[in-house]
């Protein structure tokens, strides 16, 4: 029986560290100034990291210790950050309400997944930016962190359909060195989209 998030983010020390991904820190100044949404965001990176560039961010995942943890490193980064504990199956985006949505290794299955990216595509306000990075199918044979199962994975066909009604400004399927925390160590294969809502 694989861990539970809670039992993940329930160690001390971060699991996929306390620095922002790295595609998301070299596309950050991409997001418009104002609100962001940050899907999954575990234990805070992402979203404290928004938040010390000025942006006013609220960050979601289901796991309420990952979440406590999330407030906690953004005490110790001296910014503020909203945090809301929601199955992403049951959290409702107000449409036309945020200015980027950020959604970084946010692996739930396409039942799941399909809905909550329309939600995502109908939650932005016009010009509002969609920064997206998740494991592609491949990533199973390589087994440096990830889902365990293909079908949670994302491919760049399928986000094309997904968030339709989006004008993708940057997609590309590669393999990237992710050293992020204990549980993204190695080579890793990736999709990666910066998307706006025209």
């Amino acid at each position: 029986m694989a861990m539970t998030w809670d039992e993940r983010y329930g160690a001390k020390e971060y699991a996929y560290g306390t620095e922002p991904n790295e595609f998301l820190a070299g596309v950050a100044d991409r997001l418009p100034k104002g609100k962001v949404l940050c899907l999954a965001e575990g234990e805070g990176r992402n979203a404290v990291y928004l938040a010390s560039l000025g942006y006013e961010v609220t960050a979601v995942d289901a796991s309420p210790v990952g979440m406590e943890k999330a407030q906690r490193l953004a005490k110790e980064r001296g910014v503020e950050i909203s945090t809301i504990v929601s199955d992403l199956a049951h959290f409702e985006i107000e449409p036309d309400s945020w200015d980027g949505i950020v959604s970084i290794f946010c692996h739930v299955p396409p039942v799941i997944r399909e809905p909550l990216h329309r939600k995502v595509v109908a939650g932005l306000r016009t010009g509002g930016v969609l920064v997206l990075e998740a494991y592609r199918p491949k990533q199973i044979e390589y087994g440096t962190g990830g889902p365990p199962v293909p079908e949670l994975t994302m491919t760049l066909e399928g986000l094309r359909k997904e968030l339709e009604g989006l004008e993708f400004e940057h997609a590309g399927e590669l393999d990237r060195d992710v050293t992020e925390g204990l549980y993204h160590t190695g080579i890793g294969a990736v999709v990666q989209v910066i998307a706006v809502k025209p």
